[in-house]
């Protein structure tokens, strides 16, 4: 097969590229779960030189999450969860929603600062966390031919009203207490 013939008909043809969409949803799962949860892990065990539990509700107490103690313990925990939730491909449009939802009030605290050294990490999460529902994770995952997993469009609007109205809650309640 040369160059030509291959560019010509557009790629080539393996009995491994019926797996090639779900390699790529376990790299995005494992990698940006990963990251996530190691974020809440450093927020509530001040792992990896994370701030650990006490300094990070004083950062909370900061950035006006009153009080601090239970909204950086919830971020901790949502982002702990949620990433190894993504990281493990179970309960994924859950696990897409919880990271959504978080990563709104962490779009929030850092909007000011611009795109770039700003939100733009927040931002890659929410997409990934937006995204998922509607994929699924994957024949590589927790979820895959389960009686409970679930994906496709229902899943990822659900998922999207439910991370909107979650992340929104906790932006009002910020604002209100």
């Amino acid at each position: 097969m040369t160059i030509k013939s291959v560019l010509e008909r557009g790629g080539t043809s393996t009995e491994l590229d019926g797996i090639s969409a779900d390699i790529g949803l376990l790299i995005v799962r494992v990698v940006f779960g990963g990251l996530l949860a190691g974020h809440g892990a450093q927020k509530l065990f001040g792992w990896w030189g994370g701030p650990g539990l006490q300094a990070n509700a004083d950062g909370f107490e900061q950035m006006g999450y009153n009080p601090g103690k239970v909204f950086g313990t919830l971020a901790g925990l949502t982002e702990l969860g949620g990433g190894l939730l993504l990281l493990l491909g179970l309960l994924t449009p859950l696990a897409g929603a919880i990271v959504l939802g978080t990563m709104i009030n962490a779009i929030n605290v850092t909007w000011s600062m611009g795109l770039f050294g700003g939100y733009e990490i927040g931002l890659m999460f929410a997409v990934v966390g937006a995204a998922l529902p509607f994929t699924g994770p994957g024949k590589f995952s927790l979820d895959a031919g389960r009686p409970w997993e679930r994906n496709g469009f229902v899943w990822g609007v659900g998922a999207l009203i439910l991370a909107v109205v979650t992340g929104v809650l906790t932006l009002i309640l910020k604002w209100a207490l």
